[in-house]
């Protein structure tokens, strides 16, 4: 991996989404400032200690923690690493209460109901039950293919789940033998910190095993810098926006990434619009829209569109006009000189709607979940993921139309689609066109995750520009195949 990409996906995972380096003083200090002096680093938090139980303040001290665990960990039964990992997931619901409102405070984004109940859903993260051997018998003797972990595993964690990112990358991967270090988004990597010192305590006390979740505190640009370099972590997994994703594909060792979506809705003339409404608005406004899977935008046919936004207003939507919108997306995105582009203001992501409501000069009540409105197709609120809870609605002569305009603005990043409708041929043609990772028919995108509200296993890295999909243990694994010649057959 060259200097420069080196620095793009360091620079891109610092930079996202504002981010501000945490101070002794309670402070920030910004990103750039603290990459520039290089040695000028922000302190940790004084209630969180470094050199023990996961913590450290450098990279090598982490993987060489991180390797000394891993290497004890592989020693143990499959029925203990079942153990910890069914640990794992106990902690993060019993702690649900007090991490929820920790990651809120210190990332100032989000929801604090959705917060608690993404840690209390984690059990249906698949565990060691994944890892299953195939057995082959015949004259010529007997074949055994299982799954071997890849070592230790080095982790970007996004602000947006900080806690329960690691927590769900963590019971994958020690399930499938690994150990992992996690290079923290800095607007989270407090909270990442008190969870990863409450898992490794509760896992040495029981299994004899410390360290085998590690993070830097504080993350820097030369933390990540040197975690995508070391020569023992062979496996990267890292989640981000387009930028990181495209770096890190650039890396000279395997990655799995997370990257970018921009899930957009067909709504058309066959759907139950009050369902339609219903599951738009719990998308939508899950966490303030930071789901990658969330709703970003819909396309709905002219028939039924107003009939569509009236519903909107019956299931906890509010409806803003063409001047509000405008005065609502002068605030939410900025022009950036350098491109002649505009950006997302960091400011609005993940706000309360009231927030974005008042951009708008608006008031809305307490009630309202999710604030949306019509705009074009080649609106910014339609072409960018914006992770903001209004949702564009866009008005179409007919369902191919809907479909057309949808696939434009998902952008080819395969990650989520969703569609409401009862014409299996509409949904057949949508799914097959988005070949998305997750397709969604006549649900919330909520639907294409196991725990958070569908059928089938939950997690919360979706690697879509790499193709693994939703991961589970056997993502973290390296094929292995055992081989007994002439001998074993009984029968």
């Amino acid at each position: 991996m060259n200097q420069a990409l080196v620095q793009d996906v360091a620079a891109e995972v610092m930079r996202r989404l504002g981010a501000r380096l945490p101070r002794s003083d309670g402070g920030t200090r910004a990103v750039e400032q603290t990459a520039a002096r290089g040695t000028d680093r922000p302190a940790p938090r004084a209630d969180l200690p470094v050199g023990s139980l996961g913590v450290f303040s450098d990279i090598d001290q982490a993987v060489a923690a991180a390797t000394d665990a891993q290497k004890k960990l592989v020693l143990l039964t499959l029925e203990d690493r079942d153990g910890i990992v069914r640990l794992i997931k106990s902690i993060a619901k019993q702690k649900a209460h007090e991490w929820g409102p920790l990651e809120l405070n210190e990332t100032k984004i989000g929801r604090l109901d959705h917060k608690i109940e993404k840690l209390q859903i984690l059990e249906g993260v698949p565990g060691v039950e994944f890892l299953k051997t195939h057995a082959y018998s015949g004259s010529k003797g007997l074949a055994l293919d299982e799954f071997a972990p890849f070592g230790v595993i080095g982790c970007v964690t996004p602000v947006t789940h900080s806690v329960p990112t690691l927590t769900c990358n963590a019971i994958n991967m020690i399930a499938a033998g690994n150990a992992l270090v996690i290079n923290a988004h800095p607007s989270g990597a407090n909270c990442a910190a008190v969870a990863v010192r409450e898992y490794n305590r509760q896992i040495a006390a029981k299994y004899g095993i410390e360290n085998l979740i590690t993070c830097v505190i504080p993350p820097t640009l030369e933390t990540a810098e040197a975690m995508f370099r070391h020569r023992d972590i062979p496996l990267l997994v890292v989640t981000g926006g387009a930028a990181v994703a495209r770096a890190a594909l650039h890396a000279r060792k395997r990655a799995i990434v997370a990257g970018p979506g921009n899930p957009p809705v067909v709504v058309d003339e066959t759907a139950c619009l009050s369902n339609a409404a219903e599951s738009i608005v719990k998308g939508g406004a899950y966490d303030n829209n930071l789901l990658c899977i969330g709703e970003k935008e819909v396309f709905c046919v002219e028939s039924v569109f107003d009939k569509l936004m009236g519903e909107m207003e019956k299931h906890g939507g509010f409806r803003l006009d063409a001047r509000q919108i405008e005065a609502l997306t002068k605030a939410a995105f900025k022009g950036d000189p350098k491109d002649g582009k505009l950006h997302v203001n960091k400011d609005f992501v993940g706000k309360d709607p009231a927030v974005l409501a008042e951009a708008a000069g608006v008031r809305i009540g307490p009630q309202t979940q999710l604030l949306f409105g019509q705009t074009t197709a080649d609106h910014v609120f339609v072409q960018e993921e914006q992770m903001m809870p209004f949702v564009p609605f866009v008005r179409t002569r007919d369902v191919d139309e809907a479909i057309e305009l949808a696939l434009a603005a998902e952008h080819g990043y395969r990650h989520t689609a969703i569609i409401h409708s009862r014409n299996t041929a509409a949904i057949t043609k949508f799914g097959r066109l988005a070949a998305t990772t997750i397709f969604v028919a006549n649900g919330s995108c909520l639907a294409g995750l196991g725990g958070a509200g569908g059928e089938g296993y939950g997690s919360y890295s979706i690697a879509t520009p790499t193709g693994e999909g939703i991961t589970t243990p056997l993502t973290f694994t390296r094929f292995r195949r055992v081989a007994i010649s002439g001998s074993l057959r009984m029968i």
